[in-house]
C-alpha cells in the first residue's frame, strides 16, 4: 500500500464505468489479486475471509437439515461426461481435459469438474441399496473449473469455489421438497446475512441446468441494474439415477431408481456483495459476513495513554465483535480512515485524547457516513444496536435500487425503451416458446431471470408474439 491519503480517488467512478470500478475494489481493497494463468485469480486473506464466513453460516444451516460433508475426487473419465446427453451438451465447451501424466499418455482422458452430478451418482450407485439408505444427503465444498471464455475476478473466473449439494431420495416429492427447501437455504442467506433482497423462481426451458428437470433460482439485482443469479437448485428427478445406474430395493421388495437433487452457491456471492452494496468510497460490507465488524484507529497515538485506552477499549469489545486496533505508526488518521472506508469496514471507532478525557469516543457507520459521539461505558451496547441497524439499512438501500430499477413491459418497443433508460428487471408475459424468449435475447440482450413464484399478471398477451400469455417472466441483462 502507498501513503497517499487520497488514494481512495483512485478509484473509478461507478457511475462512470461500473466493470473497472469492479475491479479497482477487488484489488485495492485486497480481496484477490491476478495470476500468470488467465482467468484464474488468488484469494487474499481480507477476501477468503468473506468466503469463510459464508461457508460458516451456510454449512450450519445444511447441517440443521441432515446434510453431511463428503469429499470426492476432482477428476473424472471421460465416459461419465457422455452417459447424460443433456448434461455433455451443456458443459462440453467449458471442459479442461488432462490427457498425460505420469510421464505417459492416459488410455482414458480424464476432465477436471465443471459440476459433479456424475461422480455422486457413481458413488451413490455403490452405497444405496434399500430405501433404508434413503435419503442420502451430502454436500462437498470444493473447487472447479470452467474454461470461461470472458472471465472476471471473482464474479467468474475460470477455477471457482462452491458447494455442491447432491441428494438420493425414494420418491419424487420428497426429492421434490427437499429442492426447494435448499433454495430458500440460499434465499434466507443472502437476504438475512448479506443483506441483498432476492427474487424466487423457476427457471425456463432454455435456462435450467442442463440434465435437469426443473431449476429454481435466486436472482439478485445489482447496482448497476444487471441480475445476478446468486445461487441455483435443482431437481434432477431420474435423468441421472437411470443412466448411472442408481436404484434400490423399496418397502414392497421391488427394484426402482433413486431421485436426485443438486444445488449450489459459490464465491460469486463475494462478487454480490461488491457489486450490490459497494461505493465510490469502496467496499461496503453487511456486519454479519464482514471479517472485521468495527475499527479503532487512534488519533494522536504518540500522546501518553491514547494507545493504552484505545488497547483497554479493544480487549473489551473483541469478545462481543469482530475487532481490529489499527496501532500502524507509519500511516496518518487520515490514510487509515479512508484504507478502513476502502475495505468496508461497518463501523469505525475514533479516539484522541480529547476524547478520552471526556470518557468519549467517535464511532462511524460506513453505510451512512454518520459521526456519533458515544460514551465509552455504553459503546458495546450502541455497537450491538449499530450493527442490526446496519445491516437493516443495507438491505433496504438494496431494495430500494431494485424497486427503482423495475419496470413494466406490455409490448417490446416499451420493453426496449425501459431497458435502456433504466436497466434493471423487466417484469413481462411470455407465451411459453423459446422463440419467443430468444428473440428477446436477441433483441436487447436481456435473459429470463426467472417465473417468479409470486406471479403477476400484468396483461393477457405475450411481449413478443401477442399469443395468449402463459407466465409473467422477470427479464435482465446479467452478469
Amino acid at each position: 500500500m502507498g501513503k497517499n491519503e487520497n488514494y481512495v480517488k483512485d478509484i473509478t467512478n461507478i457511475e462512470e464505468d461500473f466493470a473497472q470500478w469492479y475491479t479497482d475494489i477487488v484489488i485495492k481493497a485486497e480481496l484477490a489479486d491476478y495470476s500468470e494463468v488467465k482467468g484464474f485469480i488468488a484469494y487474499r486473506p481480507y477476501g477468503y475471509a468473506l468466503w469463510e464466513n459464508i461457508q460458516k453460516y451456510v454449512d450450519a444451516e445444511f447441517k440443521k437439515r441432515g446434510v453431511e460433508n463428503i469429499a470426492l475426487p476432482m477428476l473424472m473419465p471421460e465416459h461419465y461426461l457422455t452417459t447424460e446427453k443433456e448434461h455433455v451438451e451443456g458443459f462440453a465447451p467449458e471442459v479442461a481435459w488432462v490427457t498425460f501424466g505420469g510421464g505417459k499418455e492416459l488410455e482414458e482422458r480424464l476432465y477436471i469438474r465443471p459440476t459433479s452430478e456424475p461422480m455422486f451418482c457413481r458413488m451413490y450407485a455403490r452405497w444405496v441399496k434399500s430405501w433404508r439408505d434413503l435419503p442420502m444427503k451430502y454436500n462437498q465444498w470444493c473447487n472447479v473449473l470452467r474454461w470461461e471464455k470472458e472471465t472476471r475476478p471473482i464474479l467468474r473466473s475460470r477455477e471457482f469455489f462452491w458447494q455442491e449439494g447432491h441428494t438420493m431420495h425414494a420418491t419424487e416429492q420428497e426429492a421434490r421438497e427437499l429442492t426447494l427447501e435448499m433454495l430458500n437455504v440460499y434465499a434466507d442467506t443472502i437476504e438475512n446475512f448479506l443483506a441483498i433482497p432476492v427474487t424466487k423462481g423457476q427457471k425456463t426451458n432454455l435456462e435450467k441446468f442442463a440434465g435437469a428437470v426443473d431449476t429454481y433460482t435466486v436472482e439478485t439485482l445489482m447496482h448497476d441494474g444487471k441480475a445476478l443469479q446468486a445461487g441455483t437448485s435443482h431437481y434432477l428427478g431420474q435423468n441421472f439415477t437411470k443412466p448411472f445406474g442408481v436404484k434400490f430395493q423399496n418397502k414392497e421388495g421391488k427394484e426402482e431408481y433413486a431421485y436426485n437433487t443438486s444445488w449450489g452457491v459459490s464465491t460469486r456471492l463475494i462478487g454480490a456483495i461488491i457489486m450490490a452494496h459497494g461505493d465510490n468510497r469502496g467496499l461496503k460490507l453487511p456486519p454479519k459476513v464482514a471479517p472485521i465488524q468495527a475499527v479503532i484507529v487512534p488519533i494522536q497515538m504518540q500522546k501518553d495513554g491514547v494507545l493504552e485506552k484505545c488497547q483497554e477499549v479493544f480487549n473489551n469489545l473483541k469478545e462481543t465483535f469482530r475487532m481490529k486496533l489499527d496501532d500502524r505508526d507509519q500511516y496518518s488518521p487520515g490514510y487509515k480512515f479512508n484504507d478502513w472506508e476502502m475495505r468496508g469496514i461497518p463501523v469505525r471507532i475514533e479516539m484522541g485524547p480529547r476524547d478520552i478525557e471526556n470518557n468519549k469516543c467517535i464511532v462511524v457507520r460506513r453505510d451512512t457516513a454518520e459521526k456519533i459521539e458515544v460514551s465509552l461505558d455504553e459503546l458495546n451496547e450502541k455497537l450491538a444496536w449499530l450493527m442490526e441497524d446496519i445491516q437493516q439499512n443495507m438491505y433496504n438501500m438494496c431494495l430500494e435500487n431494485m424497486k427503482n430499477k423495475t419496470s413494466e413491459a406490455h409490448n417490446m418497443e416499451e420493453f426496449e425503451k425501459n431497458l435502456n433508460e433504466n436497466q434493471g428487471y423487466i417484469k413481462a408475459m411470455w407465451c411459453g416458446d423459446d422463440a419467443c424468449e430468444e428473440h428477446i435475447h436477441d433483441v436487447t440482450g436481456a435473459k429470463s431471470r426467472c417465473i417468479p413464484f409470486q406471479e403477476e399478471k400484468i396483461d393477457d398477451k405475450c411481449v413478443v408474439c401477442g399469443k395468449p400469455a402463459k407466465h409473467m417472466v422477470m427479464w435482465g441483462r446479467q452478469y
